[in-house]
C-alpha cells in the first residue's frame, strides 16, 4: 500500500540554500535536500484504487492560479520536546486557498478530515534527544535567515516508503499551476 501526500516541491537552488543551514545540532537527522517539500494534505497508506480515486479528485485542481512561496524563519514542532527543525513559510492565502481546496476534493473522494492544523513548513532535520535550549541557541547562532522565494509551477502527489526519517519521496503525479 503506498503511503501518500500532496505537496508543493522546492526549487534546487532553494533547496540548496536550506542546506546551508545543516549541521552543528546535536540529535538531528538532517533531511536531504533532494526531499524537501511543503505538504499540503497528508493522505497516508492508502490501497491502489483509493490511490487511483485521490489522483483522479486531484486533477479538478490543476490549473489552480500560481503564487508565491516566501520562507522566512527557523521554527521547531514540539515544543520543550522539539521533534523538528523547518524552514517557515510566510502566511499566504493563496496558499491557504490551495490547501483547503485539497482538504475538500480529497474528503469527498472518501477520506477522513485531517486532524491537524495546516502550518506550512519545509522540514530540515528530524530531532531526537535535542534539548529546547539547544535548538534555541542553533536558531539564534544560525546567520541570519535571508528569506527565499520561489513560484511553484505545479503541485505533486507524492509517495514514500515506511522509513526513518522520511523519504525517499517520489512523485506519482503532478499538476500544473496555472500562470
Amino acid at each position: 500500500m503506498p503511503r501518500l501526500f500532496t505537496g508543493l516541491e522546492i526549487p534546487a537552488e532553494v533547496g540548496f540554500a536550506l542546506s546551508l543551514k545543516r549541521g552543528g545540532l546535536s540529535g538531528a537527522r538532517w533531511i536531504d535536500p533532494d526531499n524537501y517539500h511543503i505538504t499540503l494534505r497528508f493522505i497516508g497508506d492508502v490501497d491502489g484504487k483509493t490511490a487511483d480515486e485521490v489522483a483522479d479528485s486531484l486533477d479538478r485542481l490543476s490549473n489552480s492560479l500560481q503564487f508565491s512561496i516566501r520562507l522566512t524563519h527557523l521554527g521547531t514542532f514540539g515544543g520543550d520536546k522539539p521533534r523538528a527543525l523547518y524552514a517557515g513559510v510566510e502566511p499566504s492565502e493563496a496558499l491557504n486557498r490551495l490547501q483547503s481546496a485539497h482538504e475538500r476534493v480529497l474528503q469527498r473522494a472518501g477520506l477522513p478530515p485531517e486532524g491537524r492544523k495546516f502550518v506550512p513548513h519545509v522540514s530540515l532535520a528530524r530531532l531526537r534527544g535535542t534539548s529546547a535550549e539547544d535548538v534555541a541557541r542553533f536558531i539564534a547562532e544560525a546567520a541570519r535567515f535571508e528569506p527565499l522565494s520561489f513560484v511553484p509551477a505545479r503541485f505533486v502527489l507524492f509517495s514514500s516508503r515506511d522509513s526513518v526519517g522520511g523519504g525517499p519521496y517520489l512523485v506519482e503525479q503532478s499538476y500544473p499551476l496555472a500562470a
